[in-house]
């Protein structure tokens, strides 16, 4: 019986210690899906900002991308929550069966133990036992022994109340998660409603856009020619501010600017309190025309009306300009700077030393643009242009 005993307990714990695993995988899980749920739910205000009427813009099909894109995102990861609670309920299920078949073997020794003892002091008291004895010495082995028989006794009601208590938690576990499975069950349903709500949009909105393709497509040159523009202004700035940068040693406050700014790598605040990448770096399809190349020189930022830029790290405005109608500011953070343009007001100057998240300026709204509100944000360093993306906390 105390082999069969060790074996279960030697079990049980292998049975504890896979249960962390699972729990932690749903728990990351259900955490990844709010966050998903958070940015669709912020997408759909931006969504709601945009010109009350049914046209398509080009606008509204990056957002309702974005929307999709999540969306399918958030319904793999319901899938994936839904697949680690079935596993963790036939764990817990395995547990709990484990517990009980130990719970039956610890109360039959029990009842087997009582009964022993009922016999046994029918045919003798334990005083006649002890007072029985031949010498001093029985006498005390046997008073030793009714003491350990008394104290096992008490160890057998100890295990059978712990485990009864372990088999209560396990069916509470069980509970929750099948309460959890059915609430992912259920957004899991809607969200599927809403990605094919949201995919028949996205198709009628291509077939709209593509009948003004020409009238697109010139509005896309317009855009491109103040892109370029803006892109040369930064550049020729970042090249003069670089030249003679290197014309005179670091300091020491720059050096450590500079050092904080590069350990914080993939880990810098968003230059905004919330908002989607709307145009990612580098070469790529446009999403109306794919056989059109966008080659951003940074990322697009796009958020809600009213929005504030922010620093991303502390260090020192170098320049504040206008191109085509919006300001952009310049931060030097050593030998970094990050560039934050399309701001339709400055909180800034020239000259003044920042901190992280403060906020720099309004990031402009285009009325004209189905209220689109975007910010332009690049990274260099020196005079080499580096990925946003890779900067900016995930």
């Amino acid at each position: 019986m105390a082999l069969k005993r060790y074996i279960f307990i030697l079990c049980l714990c292998t049975l504890y210690i896979v249960p962390c695993v699972s729990a932690d995988s749903v728990k990351d899980l259900q955490n990844k899906q709010k966050k998903l749920q958070q940015e669709i739910e912020q997408t759909n205000q931006m969504l709601k900002e945009t010109k009350r009427n049914e046209s398509a813009t080009m606008n509204k099909l990056q957002l309702l991308n974005q929307n999709i894109k999540n969306q399918r995102k958030l319904i793999k990861t319901l899938d994936g929550e839904i697949t680690a609670l079935d596993k963790e309920m036939k764990r817990l299920n395995l547990t709990r069966d484990s517990l009980q078949r130990l719970l039956d073997a610890y109360k039959a020794d029990y009842a087997e133990m009582v009964r022993q003892t009922h016999y046994a002091r029918m045919q003798q008291s334990p005083l006649l036992f002890l007072l029985s004895s031949d010498s001093f010495q029985q006498l005390a082995r046997r008073a030793r022994y009714l003491q350990e028989f008394a104290h096992y006794r008490q160890e057998q009601v100890r295990r059978i109340e712990n485990i009864q208590a372990e088999i209560a938690i396990q069916n509470e576990l069980l509970q929750t998660n099948k309460t959890d499975k059915q609430t992912a069950l259920n957004t899991r349903k809607k969200e599927q409603e809403n990605l094919q709500r949201d995919e028949r949009k996205q198709k009628n909105m291509l077939s709209q856009l593509k009948t003004k393709e020409k009238d697109l497509k010139k509005k896309l040159q317009q855009q491109e020619k103040k892109v370029n523009e803006l892109n040369k202004k930064i550049d020729d700035i970042i090249r003069k501010q670089a030249e003679q940068s290197s014309k005179t040693q670091m300091t020491k406050e720059q050096q450590l600017l500079a050092g904080g700014f590069a350990a914080n790598k993939g880990r810098l605040p968003w230059p905004v309190e919330k908002g989607m990448i709307s145009g990612h770096y580098g070469k790529q399809q446009h999403p109306v025309y794919p056989q059109v190349l966008v080659d951003n020189k940074g990322i697009y930022i796009q958020t809600t009306a009213g929005s504030k830029a922010r620093a991303v790290y502390k260090g020192e405005v170098t320049s504040c300009f206008m191109v085509g109608g919006t300001y952009a500011v310049i931060i030097q953070h050593g030998n970094y700077r990050t560039v934050y343009s399309n701001l339709s007001k400055l909180s800034v100057k020239q000259g003044d030393v920042v901190e992280t998240k403060q906020t720099i300026g309004t990031i402009f709204t285009d009325a004209e643009e189905d209220q689109k509100t975007e910010l332009y944000f690049q990274v260099f360093q020196d005079r080499d242009m580096q990925n946003p993306e890779l900067w900016i906390a995930r």
